[in-house]
């Protein structure tokens, strides 16, 4: 997680925000701003955190989505867009990171066999190896370090997992 010697502010932000909304009248959205400001704000801090451990190894946290999702499948390969659909990016997205992991040789594309219309990315074994290797940086660095115990980790995933099916990001 962050260094010691990084600049802390003295005061929260986002509760100064809070107490703004709410001297302006504001009461009824005050808790539902603080939570969205604070998701976009820890959302920014474990971003750059995650790309901070996966730099060195010439990945993205876009890039390293793409290799670990192929590196599940059984046969490490599944057409472009059924990535993007997995990942929930569009498909311009999809198409970038997969063509910059293709440059790096970790992912090869190649027409697929079912459907000749659509492109097959398939992890290559140097693929396979960084994203082991990352995913071990990461495993110890972010999300064993993660600030929060167990029970705290569950109950936040639970809450947040409420929040997405209320926006439909999943049935």
């Amino acid at each position: 997680m962050p260094s010691p010697d990084e600049p802390r502010l003295a005061l929260d932000p986002i509760d100064a925000a809070r107490e703004n909304w709410a001297r302006h009248g504001w009461s009824s959205a005050v808790d539902g701003m603080g939570a969205v400001t604070s998701i976009m704000r820890v959302q920014q801090i474990v971003l750059s955190e995650v790309e901070r451990v996966l730099k060195p190894f010439g990945l993205t946290f876009a890039r390293y989505e793409v290799l670990m999702l192929l590196h599940f499948t059984r046969t490490g390969a599944l057409p472009v867009g059924k990535v993007g659909e997995r990942l929930q990016v569009h498909p311009a997205s999809v198409t970038n990171a997969v063509s910059r992991l293709e440059e790096d040789g970790l992912v090869e594309r190649s027409p697929n066999p079912a459907d000749g219309r659509s492109v097959m990315a398939t992890i290559t074994d140097e693929g396979r190896r960084r994203a082991v290797a990352a995913t071990d940086q990461l495993n110890e660095l972010v999300f064993a370090a993660w600030p929060l115990d167990h029970d705290d980790s569950a109950d936040l995933y639970a809450h947040l997992k409420q929040v997405r099916r209320a926006f439909r990001d999943f049935a």
